[in-house]
């Protein structure tokens, strides 16, 4: 089974990616903890992508195409995958399409996560308390949102139209355990 959650950052993806792929047995692939991981090899790479991180830009599709391609066709998701925050622009979304499509991938799922924005800045504030992450303070998740409703959100027309039948948008604002069970509802609906 291979899904993708979609959304703005702080709408709840990653946490219930993490809930998803240890209900079905299936690999979370979360392209911000792939960067993460990435940032703590030390090299000259690492340095260029803590500037981009931290200043809340994207890195570029070219890099992000590779790595997640990489991820895609590794043994670690031979049962199937939860993307989370990727495919984030045109490029990467026209990448994205014509991946699957010549490695013979079905994507099951599309879930597009609306929220309220003020809730989003509330959660980042919150898990940047608790995770004390670099890229959680509300200068840089300004910069995020206003660069996710001008370059990410279109892409969320990309799913719609080319995933109709498999996209469904999800109310973020509710609580975890709420998601969680919607979710859950409608992948054992679609598996049947």
């Amino acid at each position: 089974m291979n899904i993708v959650f979609f959304g703005p950052p702080g709408s709840g993806k990653g946490t219930q990616a993490k809930l998803i792929a240890k209900e079905f047995n299936i690999s979370h692939l979360s392209t911000g903890d792939i960067l993460r991981e990435k940032l703590n090899e030390g090299d000259n790479l690492s340095w260029q992508l803590k500037d981009i991180m931290s200043a809340g830009n994207l890195v570029s599709d070219e890099f992000l195409n590779k790595i997640i391609a990489d991820k895609l066709i590794s043994k670690r998701c031979i049962n199937g995958f939860i993307l989370d925050g990727y495919p984030r622009t045109k490029t990467q979304s026209d990448f994205f399409l014509s991946f699957i499509k010549s490695n013979q991938t079905y994507l099951n799922f599309v879930f597009d996560f609306k929220i309220d924005f003020k809730i989003v800045e509330e959660r980042i504030v919150s898990r940047s308390k608790q995770e004390q992450r670099f890229d959680d303070n509300l200068g840089v998740i300004k910069v995020r949102l206003d660069k996710y409703m001008k370059e990410t959100y279109p892409v969320s027309q990309f799913f719609s139209t080319n995933f109709d039948k498999n996209y469904f948008i999800i109310d973020a604002n509710q609580e975890v355990s709420q998601i969680q069970k919607e979710l859950i509802k409608i992948i054992k609906k679609g598996l049947n």
